[in-house]
């Protein structure tokens, strides 16, 4: 705190300064020196002298598909958030790169033949936001992701795409059969390669809050109803 005002909200700092319990802290000079230094620095998320025996990073892409379909199939809305997580075990104060394949890093490097081509598939970022260890003049000016990354585990960014590709197409086909039954058909087809797997696939139907019950009829997978 300097004159009431947090001049560090990180939480992997806050930890090693705060403590819970017996623990007492350190209140040694070089201990004050140390956080006074990292507070002040140019990379407070990270601090200096982290070792480790083999350097290790994970990187783990996380996205939440909304999409409208009308009932003959066509896309009406359809966006994508994603974020992507890492956890890093680095020695030292190693710079990283995260490279993307959008449209914009495309432009630049191969020009409008290129995008002509089989580099027209990327995928067109509408937005994004980075953690502030990512250097926004390396990504304005080559569309890299150069950053130090905080030890452990952190959030690099969050994007958003409006106008995705999409990994399956629903094809729905529902009939009234009388005034209190109805029949509703789902195909669902994967439009990526036989040798990619998704796991984890969800699909809902909403009905009715009347519906007394429900007769289901799966070829793969399983179903359940929910009232």
């Amino acid at each position: 705190m300097d004159y009431g005002y947090p001049q560090n909200c990180t939480v992997d700092v806050l930890k090693l300064y705060i403590n819970q319990g017996d623990v007492q802290p350190d209140t040694s000079a070089g201990a004050g020196a140390s956080l006074t230094s990292q507070i002040t620095g140019a990379i407070d998320w990270r601090r200096e002298g982290i070792r480790y025996r083999a350097n290790q990073v994970y990187i783990d892409v996380q996205e939440t598909i909304s999409l409208l379909m009308s009932t003959t199939g066509v896309v009406l809305r359809g966006d994508i958030h994603g974020k992507v997580m890492m956890k890093t075990q680095l020695t030292g104060m190693p710079e990283c790169k995260f490279g993307l394949n959008d449209k914009l890093i495309m432009e630049k490097e191969g020009g409008a033949a290129a995008m002509a081509g089989d580099m027209a598939a990327g995928v067109e970022i509408d937005d994004c936001t980075f953690h502030r260890c990512v250097r926004l003049g390396k990504f304005d000016s080559e569309r890299t992701i150069t950053f130090i990354p905080p030890d452990g585990e952190f959030e690099l960014m969050r994007y958003r795409v409006t106008a995705p590709s999409m990994p399956f197409r629903i094809l729905p086909n529902i009939v009234e059969d009388g005034k209190t039954k109805l029949l509703a058909n789902l195909k669902v087809s994967a439009d990526f390669p036989e040798e990619l797997k998704a796991t984890g696939v969800v699909i809902k139907l909403p009905v009715p809050p009347t519906t007394a019950h429900a007769k289901l009829i799966v070829d793969r997978g399983r179903a359940k109803y929910e009232p």
